[in-house]
């Protein structure tokens, strides 16, 4: 088991998603960073979809019951091992008894632990992804135990993965979606033209931005929405939904973000800056 001292600001188990909901009205959920997801899986070889703790901005205090190899990956975090130091990226062999402390993420937003295997949390609708009330829990509580498979034997092809940061960067890359059309020609100048930070309100459902663009009195049927929609309040507020953002909205849909760029805005804090790039 591991078992959780401290959970953090705010940690959940995390996978890639659950994909065959949505017609239900249940979001995708799954890693905010996708990338950073798939790069601690595949340095202790995991199964693409197996799950690992999202760390948001502030770390937990976790005590491993039985012997595995961990990897943490995505925004760099300060975290010791038994009182030593652990470096992104880079696999660990921990023992039976050792305890993970961690205190702020140093630079970004999120932060990613996997342990050989994977968590072993209750599946629900094809997901261990944590999302209320889909799972009973949003998030880590103190107290709670989360079932792991023991390793002690495991030799990694890799034991280190070196990748230039993407976290200052600043450009989210998007397509047209099916509102954009009807924008008029200023408010296309001032999505491309200008830069935008990130607001207070944003967490895992949507993200607002600052400044507001010129309204719209539109009206559109209630239609679908992807994790990476942008969407346009009649105010001229821009929202972006995220990986727990809702299946549908009535909002006009002007802009989608590719998956790199979803991954970008998931490291993004109150006040960053970012700004549109047309694909």
């Amino acid at each position: 088991m591991l078992k959780i001292h401290k959970p953090g600001f705010y940690t959940s188990i995390q996978d890639r998603g659950r994909f065959h909901s949505r017609h239900f009205g249940v979001p995708v959920s799954g890693a905010m960073d996708q990338e950073a997801l798939k790069r601690a899986n595949a340095l202790l070889e995991n199964p693409a979809d197996a799950a690992v703790l999202e760390i948001t901005m502030q770390g937990p205090e976790l005590e491993f019951e039985a012997p595995t190899f961990i990897v943490l990956s995505g925004a760099p975090l300060d975290a010791e091992l038994d009182g030593e130091k652990i470096q992104m990226d880079q696999v660990y062999p921990v023992r039976a008894g050792a305890l993970l402390t961690s205190g702020h993420v140093l630079e970004g937003c999120r932060s990613y632990l996997a342990l050989r295997g994977g968590l072993l949390s209750e599946e629900k609708l094809g997901s261990r992804s944590q999302y209320f009330p889909v799972t009973s829990q949003p998030a880590l509580n103190r107290g709670m135990e989360i079932p792991y498979k023991p390793c002690t034997e495991f030799e990694p092809k890799l034991l280190k993965w070196s990748t230039p940061s993407h976290l200052r960067e600043i450009e989210l890359k998007v397509y047209p979606a099916p509102e954009f059309d009807r924008l008029t020609e200023k408010q296309i100048q001032q999505l491309f033209d200008g830069e935008f930070q990130l607001a207070k309100e944003h967490d895992r459902m949507a993200c607002q931005l600052n400044p507001q663009i010129d309204g719209h009195s539109m009206q559109i049927i209630t239609s679908a929405t992807l994790p990476g929609t942008v969407q346009l309040t009649p105010s001229g507020r821009l929202m972006i939904l995220m990986r727990d953002g809702q299946t549908t909205g009535g909002y006009p849909r002007i802009l989608q973000l590719d998956e790199d760029s979803q991954n970008l805005l998931s490291q993004k804090r109150f006040g960053d800056k970012v700004r549109f790039v047309r694909i």
